[in-house]
Formats: C-alpha cells, structure tokens, sequence
C-alpha cells in the first residue's frame, strides 16, 4: 500500500480496537500495582521513570523530562518522590561533575522486577483462563504484528 492509498476497512476497524484495548488493559495493569483497594503508592509518571531507568540505565532528570515528555520542573519533583522513598538516587555525573545521574537503588530495582513480574503473571493467567489455545496463539501473531508496525 502506498502513502496515498486508504487503508482497508478491517485494518481501520483493527487500528480502532487496538487502540481501546491497549488503553484497557494498560489501565488494567497498572491497577494492578496497588494494594488490597487497587491503589498504587507510585504514581503512573512514577512507576514509567523505575521503568525508564531499568531499560536505559543512569539518566539525569533533564533527561528523563525529555524522553518522557514532561517538563523538567515535573520531573524534578517525580524524581525527589523516587528518592524520598528509597527506590532512586543521584549521584555525579562522572563525564560532568556538574551533573546529576538518577539510578535505580537496589529496592528500586527490586520493585520494578516485582512490579513487571505481577502483570507478567496476572495477564498469563488471564489469557489461560478467558482464551482457548488457538486464540492465544492469535494474540502472540497479533503482538509480532504490532511490534512490527511499532518499530517501522
């Protein structure tokens, strides 16, 4: 299909679902991070910076804003939230001693893992429970599908 040429209805229809669903279940997940009453004690901004930090290792906040597209003041006060509670903290910039370098503590770490795991193993047992074989197997050709269209 070229730059000009309309998409197919059913890959419309797709594009549509998809977008709900992700939402759905992106929600879904993170809901899942909190307690008895489904209340997180990170925020969502929170929670993607330990995620941010465990993907791409030590970050300065000016950073961070940037690749997460929020203003640096935001950031600032997301990462003093991280730091208070244990789960990051700064050091010096070995190239630019002017700088500051936000990493993951080991409880930071730790966290994230735990985190990752829990909606890793929620979302296998619901896939187990509400799909056939056939339709998961669907889901792993959907998701191929999807990070192919991610990364083009």
């Amino acid at each position: 299909m070229t730059d000009k040429e309309e998409p197919s209805e059913a890959a419309v229809q797709a594009a549509a679902e998809v977008w709900v669903v992700v939402g759905r279940l992106r929600r879904k997940l993170q809901s899942l991070l909190g307690g008895v009453d489904g209340e997180s004690d990170l925020s969502p901004a929170q929670a993607s910076v330990l995620a941010r930090l465990d993907k791409i290792g030590p970050a300065s906040a000016s950073d961070l804003a940037a690749v997460e597209g929020v203003r640096p003041q935001s950031m600032a006060k997301t990462v003093i939230a991280l730091e208070t509670a244990g789960l990051v903290e700064r050091h010096p910039d070995p190239a630019d001693g002017r700088r500051q370098l936000v990493t993951l503590t080991g409880p930071g770490l730790e966290r994230r893992q735990d985190d990752r795991e829990a909606r890793r193993a929620w979302l296998a047992r619901a896939l187990d429970e509400r799909g056939t074989e056939e339709q998961v197997r669907a889901v792993i050709t959907a998701m191929a599908l999807l990070d192919e269209v991610a990364q083009a």
